[in-house]
């Protein structure tokens, strides 16, 4: 059993040193994290999973992000259970129970660059018209409507968040 909570400061190095365990090295150099530049993380929807020990099992951190004419969705990532606890459906957890929070708080479309068949149990599919910062693969490139039609007429570049 994992206790779920909103992450904050004082977890924040714990977090990264997950998320490099979990990924390959180099990865603050990807298209994603230059929109994630000076923008603070979505604080309700970041959250992190703790075993019955207080240790950190898995991490998820949502970050704004603006679409073509300005047209505002969520970035979800990095999620990252750690490798000893992977398998256990900790990673949809997290995926799901941060989703059900994004509506009420205004939101009604994330998207993220991720594997298909890892995402597309959880709603996410091909985001055709929208465009990451190169080098991404536009087959990554993923989407979920949190409300019917979130993501209709929605094309253009990824940009960063600006107030």
């Amino acid at each position: 059993m994992y206790q779920i909570t909103p992450e904050t400061a004082a977890d924040h190095w714990e977090v990264e040193a997950l998320y490099d365990t979990c990924f390959a090295p180099g990865r603050e150099a990807l298209s994603s994290y230059r929109l994630r530049d000076g923008i603070p993380p979505v604080r309700e929807l970041s959250h992190v999973a703790r075993d019955a020990d207080g240790i950190l099992a898995g991490a998820i951190r949502y970050w704004p992000v603006r679409i073509g004419a300005g047209d505002p969705a969520l970035l979800l990532g990095p999620v990252a259970v750690h490798p000893t606890r992977q398998g256990e459906g900790l990673g949809g957890f997290l995926i799901e129970g941060s989703l059900d929070k994004a509506l009420p708080l205004g939101w009604s479309r994330v998207m993220l660059v991720g594997d298909a068949p890892y995402y597309n149990r959880f709603g996410f599919t091909l985001l055709d018209n929208v465009v990451m910062p190169p080098p991404t693969n536009p087959a990554r490139v993923l989407g979920r409507a949190l409300v019917d039609g979130a993501w209709d007429g929605i094309a253009g570049d990824v940009m960063a968040w600006t107030a």
